[in-house]
């Protein structure tokens, strides 16, 4: 995408001009995942191959060291912990999140 973008503000320009692989899992949700069902009748043949998503980024896990910075949670933070777990967890961390907290001693108290 960033070689197609061309746009020095775009990340996925910065990526693409330093090789850097960006990894959506989640990349047949929604709409872009409307798109390639429907794409896929029209080009025989045509496969998007997410598990070898989840094989590049099981091996990169395997480096030296490890480090990610998180912004907010769900399903790449899922596959960030679980890729690092085999190798004893990240060596570098932060993880910002902006979920409600939730204390259990206020459990009949109201939460909004």
């Amino acid at each position: 995408m960033g070689m197609k973008i061309n746009n020095h503000n775009s990340v996925y320009y910065w990526c693409h001009h330093n090789n850097i692989p960006v990894y959506c899992p989640v990349f047949t949700d929604g709409a872009i995942g409307d798109i390639l069902y429907t794409y896929s009748f029209k080009r025989d043949g045509f496969i998007v191959d997410i598990n070898q998503d989840i094989v590049d980024i099981n091996q990169i896990a395997q480096s030296n060291q490890t480090g990610a910075i998180i912004l907010g949670g769900g399903i790449i933070k899922h596959h960030i912990m679980n890729a690092n777990q085999h190798k004893g967890g990240l060596d570098f961390t932060v993880l910002v999140n902006t979920a409600l907290q939730y204390d259990a001693s206020d459990a009949g108290s109201n939460l909004s």
